[in-house]
């Protein structure tokens, strides 16, 4: 029996050959590879989808992140906060720029940064936050936000997992993950739910001075070539990706609601299945899902889960199995046990927007064989 995919990139390609074809080779007849009228394009079409924020492109996530914290000012030695449950590149650009990443325990239900435990976090070094918007949800942005202004603090939102999820504040208004914060960042990495054929990222801000800032960083830190006022980085975002986005971008909703529609039928499958909790919903988010990430029950066997899905053609991933403060590079004293739990028990099923209800309903049988 043929294998499940983790992330189908070649039904989603099929969906669209002749848009994605026809921007590549738009690209090949102009020959502008390097910041051309595609990434231009794609700049603006995605600031018009994000409610007018601006967006400044560049070569990767984790770029996005350096990149903002340069263009905040960042200072060896401040600290910046940040989750402990997330993939590594979060706190990897906190240190590489002589930063102090500051590790905080996460909400059990919905997996993102605790505002509790960051206000318990902000000693007179805190300048930053970094809430990473985990699986394809918001981070509960108001409180957090209202924390970051009484204490004189950016936040840099990690939106490499969410893009296209909304957020309601208290008052009704809502705005898209990524547009809330100081700066926002994004990747665009394939398996991403806005994803280019190769490594890609973004960075956004309503702050439009800040976003010049941006835009010479990004690029050696001119604004006039040869004039450098900023110490810079070379980080650009090709042209044939940017055309791949750009045919990408109008599906996002329509790819994120397959997603959703995806994760309900897991969610009724499996909701009365006692060793297994499905992913809880935020109330004031709406949810992408960029992963669909189950916890087994205490006592089940994970690695044994693993191996009876894999015998059945079914893949699964594990985000994440190491917290970082258990990490090596970012080894820090600490209790964390939520993040302590959850790197223990969750484990992440297929999900992507080209599932269709025989293939869930496979994985569905498979997982409840167990």
């Amino acid at each position: 029996m043929q294998a499940v995919p983790m992330v189908d990139l070649k039904a989603q390609y099929a969906l669209i050959k002749s848009e994605i074809d026809n921007g590549i080779q738009e690209v090949m007849d102009s020959m502008a590879f390097i910041n051309g009228p595609a990434v231009k394009a794609f700049q603006t079409e995605l600031s018009h989808y994000l409610g007018g924020a601006e967006v400044i492109a560049c070569a990767n996530g984790t770029d996005a992140l350096q990149i903002a914290m340069m263009a905040l000012g960042l200072q060896p030695g401040d600290e910046v906060i940040t989750a402990n449950f997330t993939y590594v590149a979060t706190a990897e650009v906190i240190a590489l720029l002589q930063l102090k990443p500051v590790l905080v325990d996460v909400d059990p239900h919905t997996f993102n940064i605790d505002v509790a435990a960051v206000e318990k976090a902000i000693t007179p070094r805190t300048k930053a936050i970094v809430p990473v918007h985990l699986f394809g949800q918001c981070a509960d942005m108001a409180p957090l936000l209202a924390l970051a202004e009484k204490h004189q603090l950016y936040v840099i939102e990690d939106t490499a997992q969410a893009i296209g999820a909304d957020y309601t504040f208290p008052d009704g208004r809502v705005a898209k993950a990524g547009t809330m914060g100081t700066i926002g960042c994004t990747s665009f990495f394939p398996s991403k739910n806005l994803g280019c054929y190769g490594d890609g990222g973004a960075i956004f801000t309503r702050d439009a001075v800040l976003a010049n800032k941006i835009r010479m960083i990004a690029n050696h830190g001119q604004s006039v070539q040869y004039y450098h006022d900023e110490v810079g980085v070379n980080s650009r975002l090709d042209s044939i990706q940017a055309a791949i986005l750009r045919a990408k971008l109008p599906h996002l909703d329509r790819y994120n609601a397959s997603r959703a529609a995806a994760a309900a039928y897991y969610t009724e499958a499996f909701n009365k299945v006692s060793w297994l909790t499905t992913p809880r919903l935020a109330a004031n988010s709406t949810h992408v899902f960029h992963q669909y990430t189950l916890q087994l029950g205490e006592g089940v066997d994970r690695e044994a889960f693993r191996a009876h899905l894999t015998a059945l053609g079914i893949p699964c991933m594990i985000y994440y199995p190491v917290p970082l403060h258990e990490q090596k590079a970012y080894a820090q004293h600490g209790h964390y046990p939520v993040t302590e739990a959850l790197c223990k028990s969750v484990v992440s099923l297929p999900m992507h927007s080209e599932l269709g209800e025989e293939t869930l309903a496979r994985i569905v049988e498979g997982v409840r064989a167990f």
